[in-house]
């Protein structure tokens, strides 16, 4: 995604990028007032094309920093910001920049931004990775996809995402951006979420990779039972152990049953 061009700089979205660029005063205004930024804080904008919402973050931070792809925006975007602010542009692909080598030994990062929706999910876990750097997030996503971040148990949406989001931070959904707020109009419809990571965790995690293990499994084949779906991950006294009935589904579990699924030990391998 993207912020819009003025006209005498007007720039082609490109496809493989994802650019929509975002041109709604009142959206970016309604984002600005989200984020709510101030000066001192160390803030990242991601993808922020030419600047719509860089510089009213700029004006009220005095200083921001962007991680933006297209080479070819980036002398638009430094032009535009001029007398806004201090702007620092780091041209890179973000699911190659490292946030928590970024935030080094200083400030905790925000980070906020118009995501490419081709990336999305791969993206949400590659900076939750820096979670011990991060203050909060606030992004534009696919409306589908916050609806999935955000969900509750026992409803359509809820599945592997919205698990291990859970694991790592809380999920706010704030509001819908309908496409029109874009040229050009995605065929979605987005929405604006915001993730504060967990300070302290909302549930042990012994094992990380093996809790990935059973949630990835479970939702795999998610109109099995447990039993079924965890077959060779979790054997009968592991759902014994856990208080888990292993006639259930997936969705209808709690991210820390799952946790606690995942706390027992995996059977043996043959």
């Amino acid at each position: 995604m993207g912020v819009d061009p003025p006209r005498k700089a007007r720039v082609r979205a490109r496809k493989r990028f994802g650019q929509h660029f975002l041109h709604d005063p009142a959206v970016i205004a309604r984002i600005v007032a989200a984020i709510d930024p101030r000066p001192g804080q160390r803030l990242i904008e991601i993808g922020p094309g030419v600047g719509a919402l860089t510089l009213p973050l700029l004006d009220l931070a005095g200083g921001l920093e962007v991680v933006e792809l297209d080479r070819d925006l980036i002398p638009i975007l430094i032009e535009r910001a001029r007398g806004h602010g201090e702007l620092v542009v780091h041209q890179a692909d973000v699911l190659g920049v490292d946030f928590g080598a970024l935030a080094g030994s200083g400030r905790q990062l925000r980070l906020c931004g118009n995501l490419p929706y081709n990336i999305s999910t791969p993206l949400l876990f590659h900076v939750l990775a820096a979670a011990p750097s991060l203050i909060d997030m606030h992004f534009m996503l696919q409306k589908e996809v916050v609806a999935r971040m955000a969900a509750v148990p026992d409803t359509r949406a809820y599945g592997r995402l919205t698990v291990m989001l859970a694991a790592q931070c809380r999920v706010e959904h704030l509001f819908d951006v309908g496409p029109g707020a874009f040229r050009p109009r995605p065929r979605v419809d987005s929405a604006v979420v915001r993730l504060v990571p967990h300070r302290t965790p909302p549930f042990a995690l012994a094992d990380k990779a093996r809790f990935a293990e059973v949630v990835a499994r479970a939702f795999g084949q998610r109109r099995k039972t447990l039993r079924n779906a965890l077959k060779g991950v979790v054997d009968a006294s592991g759902f014994a152990a856990a208080g888990i009935d292993a006639g259930r589904r997936a969705e209808t579990l709690y991210p820390e049953d799952f946790a606690r699924l995942a706390a027992t030990p995996a059977p043996a391998r043959l």
